[in-house]
């Protein structure tokens, strides 16, 4: 049975952020990830933690720019120092919250990047990153992100995130598989999810197209989670969609699905 986590930054936005900790909780979440922790102190995010004995399984390294569209920066010519500096940040948050996977982000190409010099840099940023990761229990996560939500963002596939886990080391790096943006992107959902397996670290769910409930699209949510676990996946699953309407009444699918 799939181990769900509740997505902070898109679950129980009808409370401020700090108090979602504990309606997570009460919602029966074990395990909770968020976009990005760093407008808060992580001491304060660990307390709430602790405090709803939750686990952090996922947040996102500084996206760059995220108020004028960057959404990342390691792909990006010119930004390796930045680059590093988030990876330390994220760290030290890592660390304070105990969570062992983050997600770096690669960012959305400037015009006139050609892809293969794009590709050049992310594998020189993920190379370093991961070692700097590694020894601080830390696996990082990449993440393909579908085209028509982010035109313009350098990992699309499957195939291509797991070219880069494989080159640098599936210890160090892990495939984050998100059923939204793998639908909507390729399709065979299942197929992929079986192929890729051996590499996947952290895996995410919403419905098409609206990116909803499960239940509330074209996705066959019986079968795909019945092959999560039919493929051994032991890893958290985050509920990173937008509800259609309250959180917590929009929580009925999980007794559906028999979660």
């Amino acid at each position: 049975m799939p181990r769900l986590a509740a997505n902070l930054s898109m679950l129980f936005n009808e409370i401020p952020f700090l108090e979602r900790f504990a309606a997570a909780r009460k919602a029966g979440f074990e395990g909770v990830e968020f976009l990005f922790p760093y407008e808060f102190p992580a001491a304060e995010l660990r307390s709430r933690l602790v405090g709803e004995g939750l686990t952090q399984c996922l947040f996102n390294m500084p996206p760059g720019d995220w108020a004028n569209g960057e959404r990342g920066v390691a792909a990006l010519p010119g930004r390796q120092g930045e680059f590093r500096e988030s990876v330390k940040r994220a760290l030290d948050y890592a660390a304070t919250l105990e969570c062992r996977r983050v997600h770096c982000m690669a960012g959305i190409l400037p015009p006139g990047l050609s892809h293969t010099t794009a590709a050049a840099i992310y594998a020189a940023n993920l190379s370093w990153a991961a070692e700097q990761a590694k020894p601080a229990g830390v696996q990082l996560m990449i993440e393909p992100i579908n085209h028509r939500d982010m035109p313009g963002y350098f990992l699309n596939t499957q195939a291509q995130g797991a070219a880069f886990v494989e080159a640098i080391g599936a210890d160090k790096i892990g495939l984050q598989f998100d059923v939204y943006h793998v639908q909507i992107t390729e399709g065979d959902i299942t197929k992929n999810m079986e192929k890729f397996m051996p590499v996947i670290g952290h895996m995410q769910i919403a419905d098409v197209p609206a990116r909803n409930e499960p239940g509330t699209g074209e996705i066959g949510w019986d079968y795909v989670f019945r092959r999560m676990d039919e493929l051994g996946y032991m890893g958290w699953v985050g509920c990173e969609y937008r509800p259609a309407g309250d959180t917590v009444a929009g929580l009925t699918w999980r007794a559906k699905y028999g979660l």
